[in-house]
């Protein structure tokens, strides 16, 4: 697996964000997905990378800027083929190395309460994220779960 600094401007890319869009908002009501679509990936404040084997592109995932001091996971997600494989965890391994890099004391991400997304709470529970209240400019939803972990 190689992880790129992607430009979100080639077909694969634009394809699994849509597949993404289209999954969470089938999962939840519109007032509680907050994925972003690529004109909302492409701010000063965001880094998005892809992951890839060969030309195939497996999964992406992007690191939001909050503060000098706290990062925000998003766009995690995997190409429906290649699920279990390790793909996820790649990305949440590269995202970890660089917001201690970039000397964050915090990472913080919002996911979904439903049973859809407990895969993806039991990889941020495994890579020490516990359950917080909302961070930044999220609000109380019981459809969203918080999680944050220090560095």
């Amino acid at each position: 697996m190689q992880i790129r600094l992607d430009d979100l401007s080639g077909p694969a890319i634009r394809a699994l964000l849509e597949e993404h869009l289209r999954s969470m908002h089938s999962l939840s009501p519109p007032e509680s997905v907050h994925a972003l679509d690529l004109d909302g990936l492409r701010q000063p404040e965001i880094t998005f990378w892809t992951v890839w084997s060969g030309n195939e592109l497996l999964g992406c995932g992007a690191l939001k800027e909050l503060d000098p001091r706290h990062g925000e996971i998003k766009s995690m997600r995997t190409a429906q083929a290649h699920l279990r494989k390790g793909v996820a965890r790649a990305m949440l391994e590269h995202i970890m190395r660089e917001a201690k890099r970039r000397s964050y004391a915090r990472l913080s991400l919002e996911t979904g309460s439903m049973e859809a997304f407990e895969p993806a709470q039991r990889l941020y529970a495994s890579f020490g994220f516990t359950h917080c209240p909302p961070f930044g400019d999220y609000t109380e939803d019981p459809n969203s779960v918080f999680m944050t972990r220090l560095l």
